[in-house]
């Protein structure tokens, strides 16, 4: 599989099906750190099919040394109508704790960045918690800048159910 050999000798590459359940992985590791570890109702069946089934609409690169999967970029499509272009949206960015500070996550996001430039996306874009120091300080270390007039919204649940009710039963 191609990639990019990294100074460890690593490689970063785009995900491939059998990194399904290292991409889970990663997941759950992630759930555990934000401090949901019961959060994650994905499968490596649900997984595969969203990265690589006929019509993927995310998509995911690899981090892999000695044939296991150290690190993950999840990500998917935006769109701006005021650009009129195309964008990344950044769902999940996680190095597992022991690979942490070999530039495992800066070399995904320069990858993603890669993908911007050339398919001509002007935007790479994520969330952060709040209280993800080390998070937020990488970030900021790499040139990101929060964009503190916007607050993420967001529905689930009943309150989704109740919405989508609104327009009475769907055809």
């Amino acid at each position: 599989m191609t990639g990019r050999i990294l100074s460890d000798g690593a490689i970063l590459r785009a995900a491939a099906p059998a990194d399904a359940p290292g991409i889970l992985g990663c997941i759950q590791a992630l759930a555990v750190y934000e401090r949901e570890p019961d959060a994650v109702e994905n499968t490596v069946e649900a997984l595969t099919e969203t990265l690589f089934g006929a019509e993927p609409r995310a998509f995911a690169h690899v981090v892999e040394r000695d044939g296991e999967v150290k690190a993950i970029a999840v990500w998917f499509l935006t769109y701006s109508t005021w650009t009129g272009r195309h964008g990344i949206w950044l769902e999940d960015l996680f190095v597992h704790e022991s690979e942490r500070g070999r530039g495992y996550g800066k070399s995904l996001l320069s990858a993603l960045a890669g993908i911007c430039a050339e398919r001509g996306f002007p935007r790479l874009e994520w969330t952060v918690l709040d209280w993800n120091t080390p998070a937020v300080e990488f970030y900021r270390a790499i040139g990101a800048e929060p964009m503190s007039e916007w607050t993420t919204q967001r529905m689930t649940g009943d309150r989704l159910a109740a919405l989508a009710a609104l327009n009475g039963p769907r055809d």
